[in-house]
């Protein structure tokens, strides 16, 4: 018990987490010359392609110091504000955190926001100062910033570069000597974490898991708490860069656990295994739900695989807890999924996933957040709306509450203005404005999540010329004044492209979307009227108009009759078109709405 260390990697986006783990890796000899790679633990083309870290990565390394051999636990964690689910999941199964800040970029927002995660599960921090070797470093000045942040002393600040190695060494002696042994009992009964899952195509469903007290062994009777299912552990190991199979996994230890559950359904993150006659009911504590922030409709573009998307979603589930999904039909695109997603990003990467890995082609509809309905009648009882096609009869409405969240941004001072006047367009309110540095400012606003949905991250970003960082927790539902923008295209109502927007918003944003899908929808042979509207007032109008087909270039003279004659049998036919046509919707329209100050 006392050789093993369980610990993660946290830090902002690109301050070098992944670069860390590779150094670390190498230098306890855990990969070989031959499998050496950049960003080794990221094994999703994905992640390479964007140089982000998507999924936490758990592997086991074994050092020597002082002639005594430990072993080492590492999950690397991503730093992006939409995947803090997966940091939260790996803060429950360590002991000790490395807090990694980027000595050219200082502590930015998701630093702040990880390291508040990791002191609420009583982890030993280790701050670790990266990149010290760029020309632009400054590190005496962020070594100020962090030891105002944790109060520890600037001896226990390591210096070190991942890009170089230097340091390495001094960081594996504070994680031995600084990050307490798992406090857990070989005797007591079986309880063990379950922190990840992968789906094997030829093995099943394998559980990544953390033992907080007994053991697990090969063969063993277990049972998972949630679903009360019964298995038999076909085969336990660690997690090195290959499964490692094991007799037994002991407490404070992670390891994987094959049973031949085939159906993603039966896993749940979070989930506690226990001994198959066991009748203890509490659970492995530490674990917080997830809750979506951003909802959006996924379809398949061909309606018959619908079947096929099912289980495309379940297995990914298993691989990414914090997707959430129901069932749900829509009268333009039929049969789909009304989907929870923590953020924007996060969306963007299912879908791309759901295409390379599943080969599924799939149209996502506009993202909003969920609300609360209120009707006159029943004032005390709050109707849930996820999708704006669930609000009520605005007659019958007394009123609806949006989620508020609490925006951290931390900028440059040169940007204060520019960033103030962005989050006043997105209907924030001030609440506190503190200078860490003379530099360096951090601004506190209360915020309506939907309009940080679609492109308030981009902005930020360009206009502070890629200086703020940003983090947001919810505070809760606020009453506003929002009204449904409803999108009629020849006269019938395309639901999947309607949106609850506040109404001082409602006229330039249903302008816009009509202007934008003008752009977008092919010309037909009869004129195609866009209109945007709220309830039966119609507040915006386009129109494509239609493809003209010369009917009267075969009258080359002779009476005006003959050409009247066809023009008005055009116009017939025409006119019937119009009644009877389809207007077929392309998928960078149900995406272009997120893109409207393009």
């Amino acid at each position: 018990m006392s050789s093993i260390r369980n610990f993660c990697i946290i830090a902002h986006i690109d301050h070098g987490k992944s670069t860390l783990a590779d150094r670390l890796l190498d230098f306890t000899g855990a990969v070989s010359s031959r499998e050496k790679q950049d960003q080794l633990l990221d094994n999703m083309d994905l992640e390479r392609e964007r140089g982000i870290t998507i999924k936490s990565h758990a592997i086991q390394m074994n050092y020597s110091r002082n002639g005594q051999d430990y072993v080492l636990n590492l999950i690397d964690t991503p730093g992006h504000v939409d995947f803090s689910y997966e940091v939260s999941r790996s803060i429950a199964a360590c002991e000790g955190a490395l807090l990694v800040v980027d000595a050219a970029q200082s502590i930015q927002a998701q630093t702040i926001s990880n390291l508040y995660l990791a002191l609420e599960n009583d982890l030993e921090i280790i701050p670790v100062l990266n990149k010290v070797d760029l020309p632009s470093a400054n590190p005496e000045e962020v070594s100020d910033d962090i030891i105002d942040l944790l109060g520890c002393k600037k001896e226990e600040i390591i210096s070190a570069s991942a890009k170089t190695g230097l340091g390495i060494e001094q960081i594996l002696d504070a994680i031995i000597s600084e990050i307490p042994e798992p406090r857990t009992d070989y005797e007591a009964p079986l309880k063990a974490l379950i922190f990840d899952s992968v789906y094997n195509p030829f093995r099943g469903v394998e559980t990544y898991f953390r033992v907080f007290s007994g053991q697990i062994k090969k063969g063993q009777a277990i049972k998972f708490m949630a679903t009360q299912n019964k298995y038999n552990a076909d085969e336990v190991g660690t997690l090195n860069l290959t499964q490692t199979p094991k007799k037994c996994i002991k407490a404070g230890d992670v390891g994987y656990l094959i049973t031949g559950i085939k159906n993603a359904k039966e896993v749940k993150v979070g989930d506690t295994i226990i001994e198959a006659d066991s009748e203890d009911t509490t659970g492995v504590s530490g674990f917080e739900d997830v809750k979506p922030m951003v909802f959006a409709g996924i379809y398949p573009v061909d309606t018959e695989e619908y079947e096929d998307l099912r289980s495309s979603m379940e297995k990914l589930q298993l691989n990414d807890a914090s997707l959430v999904f129901v069932p749900e039909s829509s009268s333009a695109l039929g049969f789909g999924f009304r989907c929870g997603f923590l953020g924007m990003l996060h969306l963007e990467i299912i879908q791309e996933r759901l295409e390379r890995e599943f080969n599924m082609s799939v149209i996502t509809t506009v993202p909003n957040v969920s609300y609360q309905a209120y009707k006159r009648k029943n004032l005390n009882e709050g109707i849930l709306v996820n999708n704006p096609s669930d609000l009520p009869d605005p007659s019958g409405l007394d009123r609806v509450e949006e989620p508020f969240i609490k925006a951290t941004i931390i900028t440059k001072s040169d940007y204060v203005g520019n960033v103030m006047s962005l989050c006043i367009e997105k209907r924030g309110q001030i609440q506190n404005q503190t200078y860490l540095t003379t530099q360096r400012v951090e601004l506190v606003f209360d915020m309506p999540l939907a309009e940080i949905v679609f492109d308030f991250y981009d902005r930020l970003k360009t206009v502070s010329k890629g200086y703020a960082s940003f983090d947001y927790s919810p505070i809760g539902m606020r009453s506003s004044k929002l009204v449904k923008v409803d999108l009629l295209l020849n006269g019938s109502s395309v639901d999947a492209l309607s949106a609850l927007i506040h109404f001082d918003n409602a006229y330039t944003i249903g302008k816009k979307m009509c202007e934008k899908l003008r752009k977008l929808i092919p010309r037909q042979q009869f004129d195609i009227p866009i209109q945007a509207a709220i309830g039966a007032k119609i507040i915006s109008r386009e129109t494509i108009k239609a493809l003209r087909k010369d009917v009267t270039a075969k009258c080359y003279g002779g009476d005006i009759t003959r050409k009247r004659k066809l023009l008005e049998k055009q116009k017939k036919g025409k006119k019937k078109m119009r009644q009877i046509g389809s207007v077929e919707i392309p998928q960078e329209a149900f995406m272009a709405v997120l893109k409207l100050n393009d």
